[in-house]
């Protein structure tokens, strides 16, 4: 578990997407999906409030929850023009839209996001494959702190049977 706890600092500076041009809000209450896997991509997600699970389901029916953004955090990055995961509100929630067009100033700048959401990624990789339950479920605790400022009390607002699916228990 220590060198999940030790990188976890370089990712606890924020990288802000600060767009030039404000989009109007969009309102999902508790488990209304933002997008589906297979729809046309081509947008960024920012939270305003509320949280999300990405996630995938599996062929034998059985769904890989990916990650979960909270408000501040930008999701939804794509490398091709369709989406490989689900996204779904957790409870009542505000995103954000923002359409991307390669090449524009707000391209450039989600760059660093999705470098951050991509270490983010790697790091959870880790904790799954080479951590016991106990660990898994320490460094998902360790996580949840650090990305609501380091706080002694944390919002959990997703379900245990969420947080069992993201961290394969």
């Amino acid at each position: 578990m220590h060198a999940y706890t030790a990188s976890r600092t370089a990712l606890s500076s924020p990288v802000a997407f600060e767009p030039t041009l404000r989009q109007p809000l969009s309102f999902y209450p508790a488990s209304a999906e933002i997008y589906a896997h297979g729809e046309k991509a081509g947008a960024v997600y920012q939270i305003e409030f509320g949280a999300v699970r990405v996630y995938r389901l599996l062929a034998d029916g059985r769904r890989q929850i990916s990650a979960f953004h909270l408000p501040g955090e930008t999701f939804g990055f794509e490398a091709d023009t369709t989406h490989h995961f689900f996204a779904e509100a957790i409870n009542a929630t505000g995103v954000r839209v923002f359409r991307v067009t390669a090449g524009t100033d707000m391209s450039r700048q989600l760059l660093p996001l999705a470098l951050k959401g991509l270490t983010r990624a790697q790091e959870h990789l880790l904790v799954l494959g080479r951590q016991n339950a106990i660990e898994r479920v320490a460094a998902f605790l360790v996580d949840m702190a650090e990305r609501q400022g380091g706080l002694r009390q944390i919002e959990l607002p997703m379900s245990r049977m969420d947080i069992g699916d993201y961290l394969g228990l």
